[in-house]
């Protein structure tokens, strides 16, 4: 779906909603400039049309005990449609990997994992993902630190690109 197709105020409540996806209908209302009843039409709008896809809470995964971050370069021996398709699905089976995304260039997919150490996320390259069916090379990168994480879309860009279109 285009983002063309939102005018400002449902840009602004995807804007709010992605800040803080906690606050009641009645404060979305206030910060976006509308009464709550028509702003909770276009919530549920929006969420129909799939612009929301869901609410998360953020989660510190290293104070839960996953000290292990990894990003894992994935080449498959092949790349047909089906054996693509299969490795996807056996990644969303995976716990441990947290993202997975087909890339174009030399790697087929990269990787986002977690593990609570060294040794689970070792136990799981060697035993899973190397293991795994058409997965002919994996290097991996152990995050040291994060400078940034910052989730969603920089709703920032849009308005000003929006802007320049009128």
């Amino acid at each position: 779906m285009s983002s063309g197709k939102l005018d400002p105020i449902d840009r602004k409540i995807l804007a709010e909603l992605q800040a803080d996806g906690r606050m009641t209908n009645v404060e979305l209302a206030r910060r976006v400039g509308i009464s709550a009843p028509p702003c909770l039409r276009r919530v549920r709008a929006l969420e129909e049309q799939g612009f929301v896809e869901g609410y998360h809470a953020r989660v510190n995964a290293r104070e839960l005990g996953f000290e292990v971050q990894v990003f894992a370069m994935v080449g498959l021996n092949s790349q047909a449609e089906a054996d693509l398709a299969l490795f996807e699905q056996r990644c969303r089976e995976w716990p441990l990997v947290r993202e997975c995304h087909m890339l174009n260039g030399e790697i087929d997919f990269i990787l986002k994992c977690v593990a609570p150490d060294l040794s689970s996320f070792q136990r799981f390259l060697t035993e899973e993902l190397l293991a795994a069916d058409n997965v002919i090379t994996v290097k991996t990168s152990l995050v040291i630190r994060c400078a940034k994480a910052e989730p969603g879309v920089p709703f920032d860009v849009l308005e000003a690109r929006a802007s320049e279109a009128v």
